[in-house]
């Protein structure tokens, strides 16, 4: 501690005062200078880039705020291992090297920062692997998610061919990559109002999943959510509803209650019921659903706005509704004109009944 606190002194290292220590630039290039002229350069590289790909491989496909706070002290390590000592990765490691760093960006609604990596990491397993590798069909599905995160469908569509081409070649029909495979093709073909291509692709999808993996599995939850999500967008609410609540039901069980596709489970049967007018059921998912996604993701992150958004056309749908200025104009004449008519037919009404009585 001594050592540390005289380095932390002499400005040779500066505390952040959250566990870690950053080296002063100057002290960093001269251990790099030393490292080089040493006959040890090449295996501690080599080891480097191994455990910076093993830390890479944590990150999940949804990072919580949390996460990405846990994550920050290895980015410029993360960062250095794919950009300056790519020779030294790994062929078993070169996917997640790349990954972890796009999940990190994609995660947070950077996709301008996250496109690179996706790319990079397909061009490195090309490269490495040869073009028929699992590996390469991952890359291939993380850069069209990527993609259709986006928006940006007709570039997604082929990637999404090839990987799942790909994973059927090198592992055959029955692997749970093929099975999320499907499941990302689906999704983009619902995104588009292909339903009727999307559909068989869900249910194979959701076959495959509970046979490889048993019922009780996220990815299970996942393809129920999804298909779900597909019979909403058709109107088919009666087919959607118990698919919602199953998959909701999963991943609290799974999960835990304080999770993002808890959160996006929430939002998704809120809208159900939206679509459906039941405005008092919906109300209080999505206001479980925004808490969620605000202390997991952040006010910023996609997902939350989504969410905020769809709670307040939900408010504004609940207000009586009133006339607009515009309205006003073309509804007050007529109302003046036919007024004496009105008046007349009540006055003549009552006279009838007088004459009857």
């Amino acid at each position: 501690e001594w050592l540390t606190d005289s380095l932390v002194h002499l400005s040779l290292v500066q505390d952040n005062r959250d566990g870690w220590y950053e080296i002063h630039p100057l002290l960093r290039r001269y251990f790099r200078d030393k490292l080089e002229a040493s006959p040890h350069a090449e295996p501690a590289k080599r080891r480097y880039c191994g455990i910076m790909a093993k830390k890479s491989a944590e990150m999940p496909q949804n990072p919580t705020i949390e996460i990405v706070e846990e994550f920050k002290p290895f980015l410029l390590h993360l960062q250095a291992s794919v950009g300056e000592y790519p020779q030294y990765i790994a062929d078993e490691d070169l996917g997640w090297s790349y990954t972890g760093l796009a999940r990190y960006y994609n995660g947070q609604g950077l996709y301008a920062i996250a496109e690179p990596y996706c790319q990079a990491c397909l061009t490195a397993t090309r490269t490495h692997l040869g073009d028929n590798h699992p590996d390469v069909a991952t890359s291939l599905n993380n850069l069209a998610l990527l993609y259709q995160s986006q928006g940006r469908y007709t570039e997604a569509e082929p990637l999404y061919l090839q990987a799942l081409d790909l994973y059927k070649r090198l592992l055959g029909d029955n692997h749970p990559d093929v099975a999320q495979s499907l499941n990302n093709l689906a999704e983009l073909y619902r995104s588009q109002g292909r339903y009727t291509e999307a559909e068989p692709l869900h249910l194979e999808a959701l076959d495959l999943y509970k046979r490889l993996l048993g019922d009780n599995h996220p990815d299970v939850a996942t393809s129920l959510n999804n298909l779900a999500l597909l019979y909403d967008s058709q109107g088919r609410y009666t087919e959607a509803e118990p698919l919602y609540l199953e998959a909701l039901d999963l991943r609290k069980q799974l999960l835990g209650d304080n999770h993002p596709d808890v959160a996006t489970s929430l939002n998704n049967l809120a809208g159900l019921y939206y679509s459906q007018g039941r405005y008092e059921e919906a109300e209080p998912l999505y206001l479980e659903a925004l808490d969620l996604l605000k202390r997991l993701l952040g006010d910023n992150h996609p997902n939350t706005k989504t969410c905020r958004n769809n709670l307040q056309r939900l408010r504004q749908q609940q207000k009586p509704t009133s006339l607009t200025w515009w309205q006003w104009i073309i509804v007050t004449p007529i109302v003046i004109l036919w007024m004496p008519f009105y008046l007349l037919w009540m006055l003549t009404r009552w006279l009838v009944r007088c004459f009857i009585r």
